[in-house]
């Protein structure tokens, strides 16, 4: 599909569509969000495949809207598209208030600094294992071989998920943003994704039942954590599975798309990285970069619970309302020189890839310290990580996915 065909800055302000997921596809929408931001920052949607919508695309706009949880409630859905109600999963992050802020305190231990630190030396091995196997000279699909295996053994770990068969979370994370009416991501059927969905409810409920007879002393990984919490004592399966949804999900579309878009930034701006191979100390700062220059989950959705008067719009009830996280990221009246990628820029870690608020990304020091131990055993073992083919990308307005990454490695 030609990008003219998906945006065109002729188009009409009130027949621009930002849910269109095709533009994410093509990565077109880049025009279309600078001109909501200067011509009509809160923007209305009549008509969509999602229904009507209103878009938020300033990055202090944004802002305001996580902190007034109130008004704009995570309820029922954090995504523009509403869920099936024959399949209606529950979720923390989809919560507000006592329940929200209990649920998330119950798994915060798996990802809080102790556990980072005690787990760092373990992900250092792991992603040299990884480098270690990589072919050199040779053409191979970085998004598999190396981000999408990373992050799986993470997500193993967070689980104590049986290792052998760790590919099971990757599929099932998959599975659970593929959906047309959610994300516009058409790449499996409705049924397809419920058969998958209910498959990891069943692995995960015999995975519940035998850590509650266990002893939890010692044990951070998240199902032992939930199983021995009061907190989680009355939840039914499909809360169970929303929880699930979410750890997984968040456990790994952030930093796997995280690390193949670094890979391809740095090969789209080879100044900076002849300047990141000149001073490796660079690799903290870069990561901050990275992750608001991928800004791996583009949109989060909240729902109005009151008329409300916003910028001078009018939002009613009920009215769905879109963070959109990947224009805040390029809000030229927030950040200076946003749309280059710059590994040295000062405060890069002003971004609002992680959200804001209570809602604000529990696991984003695991992310970065994953991409920081990436690059660092890149550095030691590669000269470059070179770029020889188009990227592919995914038909999806909430994952900024990148799904092939053809690459040559150099040898030191």
């Amino acid at each position: 599909m030609a990008t003219a065909s998906i945006y065109s800055n002729d188009t009409p302000l009130d027949q621009i569509n930002p849910s269109n997921p095709s533009l994410y596809e093509h990565d077109a929408q880049w025009p279309m969000f600078k001109r909501l931001r200067d011509e009509d920052p809160v923007h209305y949607c009549a008509d969509s495949d999602f229904g009507p919508f209103w878009s938020i695309t300033r990055f202090d706009d944004i802002m305001e809207v996580e902190k007034n949880t109130d008004v704009f409630s995570s309820f029922p859905a954090i995504v523009l598209g509403d869920q099936d109600p024959d399949f209606t999963v529950a979720q923390f992050i989809a919560m507000d208030g006592a329940k929200h802020d209990s649920q998330r305190k119950v798994v915060t231990p798996s990802v809080s600094p102790q556990s980072l630190a005690m787990m760092e030396p373990l992900i250092r091995e792991r992603i040299g294992n990884i480098m270690d196997e990589l072919p050199i000279g040779e053409t191979f699909n970085w998004v598999d071989r190396v981000s999408v295996e990373l992050t799986t053994q993470m997500l193993a770990t967070l689980f104590d998920f049986p290792f052998e068969e760790r590919r099971k979370l990757t599929f099932w994370s998959d599975m659970a943003t593929a959906s047309p009416e959610i994300a516009g991501d058409d790449s499996v059927t409705k049924e397809q994704r419920e058969e998958a969905l209910i498959e990891c409810l069943t692995v995960f409920t015999e995975i519940w039942n035998e850590r509650a007879q266990q002893s939890p002393e010692g044990k951070y990984d998240f199902i032992t954590l939930m199983a021995h919490s009061d907190i989680f004592k009355e939840m039914d399966q499909m809360e169970f599975l929303g929880n699930l949804i979410l750890l997984i999900v968040g456990g790994n579309d952030t930093t796997r798309n995280s690390i193949s878009g670094g890979v391809l930034m740095l090969n789209e701006n080879p100044a900076e990285y002849e300047k990141l191979k000149a001073d490796p100390g660079l690799i903290p700062n870069m990561v901050s970069e990275i992750i608001r220059f991928q800004t791996p989950l583009m949109h989060m959705r909240r729902t109005a619970t009151r008329d409300v008067e916003f910028r001078g719009k009018h939002i009613k009830q009920g009215d769905k309302v879109a963070l959109w996280y990947v224009s805040g990221n390029r809000d030229e009246t927030k950040i200076e020189r946003p749309d280059e990628f710059l590994i040295d820029r000062n405060r890069a870690r002003q971004h609002i890839s992680f959200g804001f608020g209570v809602h604000r990304c529990m696991g984003n020091r695991l992310a970065e310290m994953q991409l920081r131990l990436v690059w660092e055993e890149i550095l030691k073992r590669f000269d470059r990580v070179d770029v020889v083919g188009k990227p592919t990308r995914l038909k999806s307005n909430f994952v900024r996915g990148i799904t092939d990454l053809p690459v040559v490695l150099h040898a030191k």
